[in-house]
C-alpha cells in the first residue's frame, strides 16, 4: 500500500476486519502487514507440532553385567541389546563391580570385547570403555 500513516493503517485494518502487524519495525520507516493475527498463530503452532510428528528421536537403552556373568546369562542380555539395535535405540552397555570385584576391573574389559565380538555384525563402538566409580561403561550404536 505504500508509506501511509499509522492511524490510516488503523483504520484500513478495522475497515476489513484485520490486525495490523508491525514486521520490521527496525527499517524506518516500520514495515506493517495486515493480517488475522489468530489465524497465523495457529496456523504457526500447528505446523510445530507437525514437524515434532516427523522427528525421530533416538532412545537410549541400557544393559547391565556383572563381571562373574555365566554364558547363558550373558547371551540373553546380548540378545536383549541386539532387539534395542535393530529398533534404533542406542544402547549403553554397563558393567558393575561389588566389592572385590574392584580389584579386577581387567575382567570388565574383557567382558565388554566378548560382547562387542557378539554384537559386531550389526553395532559400532560410539564411545570406549570407561571406569566410572563402580561402573564401566560404554556406548553402541547401529550400524
Amino acid at each position: 500500500m505504500g508509506v501511509i500513516t499509522t492511524s490510516d493503517a488503523l483504520a484500513i485494518a478495522n475497515e476489513r476486519e484485520l490486525d495490523l502487524v508491525e514486521v520490521a519495525p527496525q527499517s524506518d520507516p516500520p514495515v506493517c502487514r495486515l493480517m488475522d493475527y489468530g489465524k497465523f498463530k495457529y496456523d504457526r503452532a500447528k505446523k510445530e507440532k507437525d514437524s515434532k510428528k516427523k522427528q525421530h528421536v533416538i532412545q537410549n537403552k541400557e544393559v547391565r553385567f556383572r563381571p562373574g556373568i555365566d554364558v547363558h546369562d550373558m547371551m540373553t542380555k546380548v540378545n536383549k541389546a541386539r532387539e534395542f539395535l535393530e529398533e534404533g535405540a542406542r544402547v549403553k552397555i554397563t558393567v558393575m563391580f561389588r566389592g572385590r570385584e574392584m580389584a579386577y576391573t581387567d575382567n570388565g574389559y574383557i567382558l565388554i570385547d566378548k560382547i562387542m565380538e557378539l554384537l559386531g555384525d550389526i553395532a559400532a563402538v560410539e564411545r570406549e570403555p570407561v571406569m566410572e566409580g563402580r561402573f564401566m561403561t560404554t556406548f553402541i550404536t547401529p550400524k
